[in-house]
């Protein structure tokens, strides 16, 4: 049993069964900071829909989601940038299992690059992926399940434009438009009990992003620029996920709420000089 499934099963500070009957659809569910987030919604009760490109990694996580949990996972191929996959998808999900309450926008890509070196392509593959993904998701899964039900969606975002971050302006430039695209659809679907948030990591240990982006003496120095001196968890984005997703923040909507130690307060460049 995994670290997050045995916190739920002995001492977690919220209950096992807090989502029971309810279903996730979680992108990029599949691998890192979203398999964390799907596996602590699993363990709180909640079956689950995990999204990604490759069907294969998708089936290899979504067995040992259910084997950890108790709770059952499929993993379903799709291309968030493609609205046809992301329907084809959602209408898996319901097909399977009746229903979609929580949606969790985590598909996301990002590299290093300066503005004067990075190609058309490559600034349009991460805004389609980020920006364009996270509205194909939303307004795919209100049509077909959230408008009639309500339920909650989550936009995992970041705190790269709250100043300005150099070498990643394609990410920066998505995650802002994520943030307004809340805070409009919150207001805009809340009288239908569709509650819209995010969450906006900092640095997070043994992720994909923190492993390719940072080489090893830069984690060192940018651990000793964040307020709590250490980089996050993914479970501890997990346990902000859950909240959100419970009846405990039904009051908050259209915030992105920042989980990361204090890191943006400590400059934008952190790690980078």
């Amino acid at each position: 049993m995994s670290s997050l499934a045995g916190a739920a099963r002995a001492g977690s500070v919220f209950r096992d069964d807090l989502f029971e009957g309810k279903v996730a659809f979680v992108t990029g569910g599949g691998s890192g900071i979203c398999r964390g987030i799907t596996e602590a919604l699993m363990a709180h009760g909640a079956d689950a829909v995990i999204t990604s490109r490759s069907q294969e990694r998708l089936d290899a996580a979504a067995g040992a989601l259910a084997e950890t949990t108790g709770r059952r996972c499929l993993g379903v191929a799709c291309d968030v940038r493609e609205p046809e996959t992301v329907e084809q998808a959602l209408d898996t999900a319901l097909e399977t299992f009746g229903r979609v309450d929580i949606v969790v926008n985590g598909a996301a890509g990002n590299f290093l690059a300066p503005a004067a070196q990075l190609s058309y392509n490559a600034f349009r593959t991460v805004v389609s992926i980020d920006t364009l993904g996270t509205y194909n998701v939303s307004r795919a899964a209100f049509d077909k399940a959230l408008r009639a039900g309500g339920g909650v969606i989550v936009n995992i975002s970041a705190t790269l434009h709250y100043g300005a971050t150099p070498l990643q302006p394609p990410a920066a430039a998505a995650k802002a438009a994520v943030d307004s695209m809340t805070r409009t659809l919150a207001l805009e679907w809340g009288a239908l009990g569709i509650r819209v948030v995010g969450v906006a990591p900092g640095p997070i240990a043994g992720t994909e992003g923190v492993d390719r982006l940072l080489p090893k003496h830069l984690k060192e120095k940018a651990e000793k620029q964040i307020p709590i001196r250490r980089m996050g968890r993914i479970d501890e984005i997990a346990s902000v996920c859950v909240f959100l997703c419970s009846d405990a923040a039904s009051l908050v909507t259209g915030e992105t709420v920042v989980a990361d130690g204090g890191a943006w307060l400590a400059g934008r460049s952190i790690g980078m000089e």
